[in-house]
């Protein structure tokens, strides 16, 4: 790398247009959050995006030069730099954790609004139906594929294939006739149904099977492990549906 006191940088992007290529913005702050003094260069045109591409052999743009070393593109320059590259097959809980969180603050929110405090028993109770409708949503933005996801463990979706498409449906019922504590007859069964099963499944792929397989939970695209985060979501819609069956005993 070169010193701190010639930290000059060349860089070639596209910029045509209505179309500023993201990637070629990333790489410019990237540099200049390193240091550089960097030398933007657009490019204005196909044929000028082409004819660079040509002349220097390369497919893609941007690239980055540091005195007469071309670097390469994005990832390079994350490379060159001692960053980090995500790998997109890497399992990860993130978006679990992210989703969890997000649930937990809408739903002290929203306790904080009705209630005037933020730590009511109503706020758990939200807290849980709202990741179950977070979690259906994004199991719902493709049912083909978290359906295909699903039934590499899910016991029941093995033996009746429809069920795998019912599931995030079922879901999302439960968790907003819960949100709104409106036909507890109705939702709390299914919660327990819809919770039992999965939890039986993820239980059974992987402590006893000890298979190394993907969570369908947040979708037929995610690199979630299945393992406790999976059997927790299940274990909560249990929890929920309990604790609303109690609720409506008479006495109770």
């Amino acid at each position: 790398m070169p010193s701190a006191a010639n930290k000059t940088a060349i860089l070639y992007r596209m910029v045509q247009g209505a179309h500023v290529c993201p990637w070629g913005l990333r790489a410019l702050h990237l540099l200049k959050s390193h240091g550089y003094t960097v030398d933007d260069r657009h490019l204005t045109t196909r044929e000028e995006t082409d004819a660079f591409k040509a002349r220097h052999g390369v497919a893609t743009t941007p690239q980055i030069f540091v005195g007469e070393q071309r670097i390469g593109g994005h990832d390079d320059l994350r490379r060159y730099l001692g960053r980090k590259l995500r790998d997109p097959k890497a399992k990860t809980y993130r978006p679990v954790i992210v989703l969890f969180a997000i649930a937990a603050l809408m739903a002290l929110a929203a306790s904080r609004a009705a209630y005037a405090t933020p730590f009511t028993l109503r706020a758990g109770e939200w807290f849980v139906s709202f990741s179950m409708c977070l979690l259906a949503m994004l199991k719902l933005r493709d049912v083909s594929g978290f359906a295909t996801m699903f039934l590499g463990y899910d016991l029941l979706a093995r033996r009746w294939v429809p069920y795998a498409t019912i599931y995030p449906f079922a879901e999302a019922t439960a968790g907003l006739l819960m949100t709104a504590n409106v036909l507890p007859w109705f939702s709390a069964p299914l919660a327990l149904c819809v919770g039992g099963i999965g939890a039986v499944s993820v239980f059974k792929a992987v402590y006893i099977d000890r298979r190394d397989l993907k969570c369908a939970c947040v979708g037929g695209d995610s690199n979630v492990p299945l393992g406790f985060v999976s059997l927790t979501e299940n274990l909560m819609m249990i929890a929920m549906g309990l604790w609303m069956l109690m609720r409506t005993v008479p006495g109770a």
